[in-house]
């Protein structure tokens, strides 16, 4: 069975830093490329970041750039997002996903319907 666990929100001050990690089981991560999104109450699902498989070329939102590393340790089958310097409008449940091919592209990677397998989200609050 396919599944991908998110974990390390919480809250922070603004100014802090998370990291996530996007852990899966069933499947390995290596042959996909990975994305983070992340959601606020009332807006829709938005791509943050996505590492591709092979290569590891990373892809960022222009409003993480410099803010957020995103990494992958295929030998824990595990997917990280350093999230520093964060904001009060970083504040949303994150979730990784595998997309359906190694590398979406610049073009591509940000698209919501374009990942296959999801997991639960995790809530990162950014509050003083």
């Amino acid at each position: 069975q396919v599944q991908l666990v998110e974990s390390g929100g919480g809250l922070v001050q603004p100014g802090g830093s998370l990291r996530l990690s996007c852990a899966k089981s069933g499947f390995t991560l290596d042959y996909f490329a990975v994305g983070w999104f992340r959601q606020a109450p009332g807006k829709e699902r938005e791509g943050v970041s996505c590492v591709t498989s092979g290569n590891g070329t990373t892809f960022y939102a222009d409003s993480v750039k410099g803010r957020f590393t995103i990494s992958r340790d295929n030998a824990k089958n595990t997917v990280y997002l350093q999230m520093n310097s964060l904001k009060p409008e970083d504040t949303a449940v994150y979730y990784c996903a595998t997309h359906k091919y190694a590398d979406p592209g610049r073009a591509n990677w940000f698209r919501v319907y374009e990942y296959e397998h999801w997991g639960r989200g995790t809530q990162v609050t950014v509050s003083s």
